[in-house]
């Protein structure tokens, strides 16, 4: 291993002990999931690959938009509130594309890398039992034989991490449902024949789209809204990795700001917010072009990422 793959390694597994011990301000990082990368980790292939995600999508058309929508606020960390909101953690933070994170370490709640204590006082009011028990992330693609919770208690069981493990908003209805459809759609029978996917301007991308489309298919205005804001979550990851390239990151905070509008103009009822929806779907390719033209340079890219860290 040459000198500088040594420093990004040890630089990536520094980064939550260092944050933790309040050695290095959360801002310096340069991305916001150093935060939670395991002591020892390879961060350049955590930052720039993803598992696959194992995704059965339905022939039923009601029943892909629920799962649309529960894929969105998955990914998400509105869904959850509070500290992990502030932290930046969604679901798919411990659960990557919906499979575990052998590298997650958050400080104060992991114990070993892809250990989570759901019990912990620091996310949660009403679980919090005073007592350090992580334990194994699972991974929701895995075979269901393994998993305890039957497929008609997905959604209350959801409902229970969102509220009362972390202590979040009640979600609307619609949320919960497609969480809980989201997950039910997860599955080993559904993983594709590559282990992992490149993290790349049409991923991200893709998803806001995604997340726009389940908010276009909603009629409850709330529902719509925090679709919306999903979507932005995705356009933040792309904003922290165009920070050296400055017309890229102008252009995504540009696309970031419409969407924000939309959402309040949703919140409060205004008729012009759906046809506001469709046209920045409409603009999206437009975005995603130039921002590929550019993701050489971006943190996207693994020499670029090494060689800032």
């Amino acid at each position: 291993m040459d000198r500088r793959r040594r420093r990004t390694r040890a630089l990536g597994g520094l980064a939550a002990a260092l944050i933790a011990a309040g050695a290095v301000p959360a801002a310096d990082v340069p991305l916001a999931a150093m935060r939670w990368l395991s002591l020892g980790a390879e961060p350049v292939a955590l930052l720039t690959l993803e598992p696959a995600e194992c995704l059965a999508m339905p022939v039923d058309p009601g029943l892909t938009r629920s799962v649309e929508i529960g894929r969105a606020a998955f990914r998400t960390p509105l869904l959850l509130g509070g500290q992990a909101a502030r932290a930046g953690i969604s679901c798919e933070s411990c659960h990557r594309a919906g499979r575990a994170n052998p590298a997650f370490r958050f400080p104060g709640v992991s114990g070993p890398p892809g250990t989570a204590d759901v019990t912990s006082s620091l996310f949660s009011s009403h679980r919090g039992n005073g007592v350090d028990d992580p334990r194994p992330i699972p991974d929701l693609s895995g075979p269901r034989a393994g998993l305890k919770v039957a497929p008609g208690d997905v959604a209350p069981f959801v409902r229970g991490l969102i509220v009362e493990e972390f202590d979040g908003p009640e979600p609307s209805p619609a949320v919960l449902q497609g969480l809980a459809d989201y997950v039910r759609a997860l599955g080993p029978q559904a993983c594709p024949t590559t282990s992992a996917r490149a993290i790349t301007v049409q991923a991200l991308m893709s998803d806001a789209r995604r997340a726009i489309a389940a908010a276009q298919s909603v009629e409850d205005p709330r529902t719509a809204a925090f679709l919306v804001t999903a979507a932005r979550a995705r356009l933040f990851l792309l904003d922290e990795r165009y920070a050296r390239l400055r017309p890229e990151r102008a252009a995504l905070r540009r696309a970031d700001r419409d969407l924000a509008h939309i959402a309040q103009a949703l919140r409060e009822g205004r008729p012009e917010a759906r046809a506001q929806l469709a046209r920045w779907q409409a603009r999206t390719p437009v975005l995603e072009a130039r921002l590929r033209r550019a993701e050489r340079g971006s943190l996207l890219d693994s020499k670029t990422l090494a060689a800032v860290l």
